[in-house]
């Protein structure tokens, strides 16, 4: 099966129509030839980009020297009003000690006690789900997507369902942001003074602001249960009480705002973006469908997850072919070589999940859907070389392995109750915003699953 893919602009376009696509959409705004490329030069007259598809560039950049390379501020400019100096967008001494504090939280033996919470807003998709049914069974799941990955985010991070009234606020007013916030704004392709206006969109800073402004009240109460004895024993106040081992400094309220406030992007907004492109692959792929049910009929326990290996290699599959984050920026530090070529410093180093997990000359049909290449051989060179959705390197996803369990889980528990199949004439369009999503959402047809043993509903 062949899921969409967005249709690569001509191999030679003017710089303003270039820059106009780059901000519509940056998956079409690349040509065809990136597919198959190790290396490619974009010059624009106040910097230069190169993107780096060799997997021994990717792995120099990102795990062998990362720190001549650090994140570059152009992406993070249009991040900043509502992410501040979270750990997404710091370097150097403030990213270590932010990583000090956040790695012990997530874990491997920590992340059991995150599974029950991952299981019960589970259920509450299944019956939300069930319950839209009864109105239709036509149903937008991204939108399902996104209110499940948010449900699990508060109740892993604050032990509140995102029905809290607090946490429902949050949830709205990001969708509202989401719609506002281009993933570039001027000061990425313009270097801009430090003292120069960033011209945000107006709406775009209103929402930040009230987003902080809920977060701020979440921790606060959080603060003052942990100061009374009475705060549950999650996320949220495992990193507020864990000091730095170098320092001994907690986070200040400040700075855990910050943190609440990426944990919140990183963890709903891309895991929402896969379980919805899960979701469809599985409508497109029945057979896929039905052995990840099969395989999830008896689910009974959250500790179950460990042996969901279909579902866990669809999400792979997924990942390779809609990585939720499709580029990474980094910034030179001095004048390099790369592929005998010359790279001046404060270059623009463009690693790409989406070209590097389609790449032409590293994966066998790219293109298509086929979990079962995860349990093949033949994978395993690219595995390790050329998939990366989660970054690499001391720079990866500190919640890399919550997300392989909460995506395999909640696609497991909704596709034993129900069914899907697509929309006659509603592909989905991948393009990349915050996240990939699709133009104008994932139109499944829903119906409750049919028990394979009696031939009714389950």
């Amino acid at each position: 099966m062949i899921p969409p893919k967005p249709i690569s602009r001509p191999d030679r376009v003017s710089l303003w129509r270039y820059l106009r696509l780059f901000r519509r959409d940056i998956l079409s705004a690349q040509p065809e030839r990136l597919y198959g490329a190790w290396m490619a030069e974009f010059r624009t007259p106040f910097f230069r980009s190169y993107l780096a598809n060799d997997p021994a560039l990717v792995q120099t950049i990102l795990r062998d020297r990362p720190r001549d390379f650090p994140k570059s501020d152009r992406i993070g400019e249009g991040l900043r009003p509502l992410l501040g100096q979270s750990v997404f967008l710091t370097n150097g001494p403030v990213w270590d000690h932010q990583r000090r504090i956040i790695d012990p939280a997530f874990e491997r033996g920590r992340l059991t006690q995150s599974l029950p919470a991952m299981w019960e807003a589970g259920q509450a998709m299944v019956a939300r789900v069930l319950d839209q049914i009864g109105k239709g069974t036509e149903i937008e799941i991204e939108e399902i997507a996104s209110h499940a990955a948010a449900d699990v985010i508060f109740r892993t991070l604050f032990s509140i369902p995102i029905d809290d009234e607090i946490a429902a606020q949050v949830f709205h007013e990001f969708r509202a942001y989401q719609r506002s916030q281009p993933i570039l704004n001027l000061a990425a392709f313009v270097p801009l003074p430090r003292w120069f206006p960033r011209f945000h969109r107006a709406e775009t800073k209103r929402a930040a602001k009230r987003i902080r402004a809920l977060i701020t009240q979440l921790v606060d109460q959080r603060r003052h249960a942990i100061a009374d004895g009475s705060a549950p024993d999650d996320l949220a106040t495992r990193i507020m009480t864990t000091p730095d081992p170098e320092t001994g400094q907690c986070f200040t309220a400040a700075e855990m705002l910050d943190q609440v406030a990426i944990f919140f992007l990183a963890g709903h907004e891309t895991s929402a973006s896969a379980l919805g492109w899960a979701l469809y692959c599985c409508a497109a792929a029945p057979d896929w469908q039905d052995r990840i049910a099969q395989e999830a009929a008896t689910l009974s326990d959250p500790n179950d997850v460990k042996r969901l290996t279909t579902s866990r290699d669809v999400f792979r599959e997924t990942l390779r072919l809609y990585p939720p984050v499709p580029m990474m920026v980094r910034e030179t530090t001095k004048a390099e070589t790369f592929r005998k070529r010359a790279i001046p410093k404060a270059a623009q180093l463009v690693l790409s999940p989406w070209h590097l997990h389609r790449h032409t000359k590293l994966w066998d049909d790219p293109d298509a859907f086929d979990p079962s290449r995860w349990q093949s051989d033949d994978t395993r060179q690219s595995a390790r070389d050329a998939y990366m959705p989660f970054s690499a390197g001391p720079r990866v996803c500190p919640g890399a392995g919550f997300a392989m369990a909460e995506g395999p889980l909640l696609l497991s528990l909704l596709l034993r109750a129900v069914e899907v199949t697509p929309v006659p004439g509603k592909t989905p369009q991948p393009v990349a915003h915050l996240t990939v999503r699709a133009r104008d959402g994932i139109w499944l047809n829903v119906r409750p699953r049919r028990s394979p043993d009696t031939g009714t509903k389950g």
